[in-house]
């Protein structure tokens, strides 16, 4: 396969992960398992696949931008670099769902953590956990689920 066809491949995967998270109300259990886990896991091995099959064609490295660069010019160092965020993404996404269900926070609230997680990654992980701990200092008590 090519890296385009991959693409084709992962891109779809991820994007039903976070459709899942986005109704995690409604289906819980299949956003913790599918969307939380199986997915993120079955990227990971996309990744692990690439990474093994294709490290050696990469030029260059992580010392620096520019060799960082280099390196993802390959296309399958594209490739892996897109499947791991996507694999990251949609991992912490799974982890922000489950753990506002935990600390009671309201998914209107997760909604726009999820959005810039998938967008942004750390801006919606941090958006997250302001709220979390915002949640925690107005409501002590309840946090302790």
């Amino acid at each position: 396969m090519t890296p385009d066809t991959l693409f084709q491949i992962a891109s779809p995967l991820a994007m039903a992960g976070w459709l899942l998270l986005a109704l995690a109300p409604l289906v819980p259990r299949w956003a913790d398992t599918l969307a939380g886990f199986i997915l993120p896991a079955l990227l990971s091995l996309l990744y692990t696949g690439v990474i093994l099959g294709h490290w050696w064609q990469g030029q260059g490295g992580f010392d620096s931008l520019a060799n960082v660069m280099a390196l993802l010019s390959n296309p399958w160092m594209a490739l892996a670099g897109w499947v791991h965020f996507l694999a990251f993404d949609l991992f912490i996404g799974g982890w922000i769902t489950r753990r506002a269900r935990t600390e009671g926070v309201s998914h209107l609230l997760v909604l726009p953590c999820l959005l810039l997680t998938f967008l942004f990654g750390p801006i919606g992980l941090i958006l997250f956990l302001s709220i979390a701990a915002t949640r925690r200092l107005l409501h002590p008590l309840r946090s302790e689920v």
